[in-house]
């Protein structure tokens, strides 16, 4: 749900950013649009001032110049200037109106889009509320149960950062893990990319971009980039692994069978056995 939700949530910042392109080009061609008319009032006003305006000329100020540069006849009372003076005011009318076409188009795109985000955002806080609704259903005993659990498991992320908290990536891989070993301990909110908590897919953009390496911002987007790996024994440390049939889980391996990654909420970002994901691993890449 948490990767559903990050996926509505980029595509309304590409769209916001798209929209945000696409009026500012607007607004600099209705300038220069502005300027060509400009021209053709004061070549209006020379023509006027030494005689009379020619007809050719009034024309020319026509409010709709498609519709008189149609009328081929009568071309041939223009100067050559004058013609390409109308053309470029055709041109950028043109390209005006198939701008503000696609941003109204995007404008649409994003309101559904907003939607579908509000939409995620409740399947999550509804399923985080189903978690925590079982979780007080637990009796004591089995409460004790989950938290020695959730212990062993931060002792075994520490035990890791102890014995082998020394292993090294090469090239972009190397740097991503480096840096996403600084965030050991860091807590796991959904929809966040750091630096003070992350979720998955938000631990290892933010660690490839510390890099110098743009990935996307989703686990299902992240998998379809770099060189696909289905061994683990040919996984090397700072390559993405992949888990669950859906894609919605991702981590950095780290060697030896161990991942580190942003598990879930209630968690910190730690190292985890491959084997207690809770999901099948279905592969790695190597960006």
């Amino acid at each position: 749900a948490t990767e559903k939700y990050n996926g509505a949530k980029e595509k309304q910042e590409k769209l916001q950013k798209e929209i945000s392109t696409i009026q500012d080009n607007v607004a600099r061609g209705q300038q220069d649009l502005n300027k060509l008319r400009d021209g053709l009032g004061s070549m209006a006003t020379a023509q006027y001032r030494s005689g009379g305006l020619d007809p050719s000329v009034q024309l020319f100020l026509s409010s709709d110049p498609d519709d008189y540069l149609d009328k081929a006849s009568t071309l041939d009372q223009l100067s050559a200037q004058q013609v390409e003076g109308l053309k470029k005011i055709q041109d950028k009318q043109r390209e005006l109106a198939q701008e503000r076409a696609e941003a109204t188009e995007k404008l649409k795109d994003l309101a559904s889009t907003r939607t579908e985000l509000g939409k995620k955002k409740q399947e999550v806080q509804g399923k985080l509320a189903e978690a925590q609704k079982l979780l007080n259903s637990l009796t004591a005993k089995e409460k004790q149960e989950l938290a020695d659990q959730q212990a062993r498991a931060d002792r075994s992320s520490a035990q890791r950062v102890e014995l082998g908290g020394n292993a090294k990536g090469s090239g972009f891989a190397g740097a991503a893990f480096s840096a996403a070993q600084s965030q050991i301990g860091k807590p796991y909110v959904y929809g966040s990319t750091g630096p003070s908590s992350f979720d998955c897919s938000g631990l290892t953009s933010w660690a490839y971009a510390q890099a110098g390496v743009s990935i996307p911002r989703t686990s299902e987007s992240q998998a379809n980039i770099g060189t696909r790996i289905y061994s683990t024994s040919d996984l090397q440390v700072g390559d993405l692994v992949f888990f669950f049939n859906d894609i919605h889980h991702v981590g950095l391996y780290a060697g030896g069978g161990q991942i580190l990654h942003a598990p879930r909420t209630g968690t910190v970002v730690r190292y985890e056995s491959m084997s207690t994901i809770g999901g099948p691993f279905m592969f790695g890449v190597r960006v």
